[in-house]
């Protein structure tokens, strides 16, 4: 824990290039995974504990156990090692049946996406996912292709498949019918955009990249920006100008530009 504090005392004075200033956030040691939408920000950690951050302190949801938490229009979402997907409602996670998933996203418009073990895309629709409050069994409409993660915003959805390609596509929330795929240059292990269209990925190698050239008449972008890290990150996740990451040890970093 020494090592860790140290590290924590480094982050806060780091500057990383590129307009991103970086310092150590609120720390729920080891964080497994985060995400960000709609102002809040929710994780796991690696006793499968999901927490929400409420100014800088994070307090545990529900009684569940989670391995993948998400927050967005559609709720707080996510998904247990047996790959069951919850919803929290009134203080709890309550079971969503239907479907196992081994991922989920709620950043979408409304609609929660998510991705099976054999990499199998599924998608709630926005008219179903934010009404769900009670235990009950569901329609989810399966997407052509194969993926194993997913994330969703309004302006579209990126995805990475298990051989590390990136793809774009739009979602539309009432109807779950996608535009068709975008194979997007570059490798990553997951890809995570924000409300506004920023889209961050994370690649084999811990390294991050932000991508450029996002516009509402090219909303696939047109290039990579690698941001540099003093340690190697895991995951990531973007939301009102604040980037929230995930590094290999399990420390949180926060950083706005």
């Amino acid at each position: 824990m020494k090592a860790v504090a140290v590290l924590l005392v480094v982050l806060s004075f780091l500057t990383v290039s590129h307009g991103w200033t970086c310092k150590a956030g609120p720390q729920q040691f080891p964080a497994q995974q985060i995400d960000a939408g709609e102002g809040q920000v929710v994780l796991t950690d690696r006793d499968s504990k999901a927490y929400y951050l409420s100014e800088s302190t994070w307090f545990e949801l529900g009684s569940v156990a989670l391995k993948h938490v998400s927050v967005g229009p559609a709720g707080i979402w996510g998904v247990d090692s047996s790959d069951k997907v919850y919803k929290y409602v009134a203080g709890d996670f309550i079971l969503v049946n239907g479907q196992t998933l081994q991922q989920v996203d709620a950043g979408g418009d409304g609609q929660v996406v998510g991705v099976t073990s054999g990499s199998y895309i599924y998608c709630l629709k926005s008219s179903i996912a934010i009404n769900y409050s009670q235990v009950g069994s569901v329609s989810w409409n399966e997407l052509a292709g194969r993926l194993m993660y997913f994330s969703c915003s309004p302006l579209g959805c990126w995805g990475v498949n298990a051989v590390e390609q990136i793809f774009y596509t739009r979602v539309t929330p009432n109807t779950c019918d996608i535009s068709g795929w975008i194979h997007i240059p570059g490798a990553a292990l997951m890809a995570e955009v924000g409300t506004d269209g920023n889209v961050f990925v994370v690649n084999r190698q811990n390294q991050l990249f932000q991508r450029t050239g996002i516009s509402p008449s090219v909303p696939q972008g047109t290039d990579w920006l690698y941001i540099p890290m003093c340690l190697p990150i895991k995951h990531v996740s973007y939301d009102l100008g604040q980037l929230w990451l995930v590094t290999k040890g399990g420390i949180i970093m926060q950083c706005s530009n």
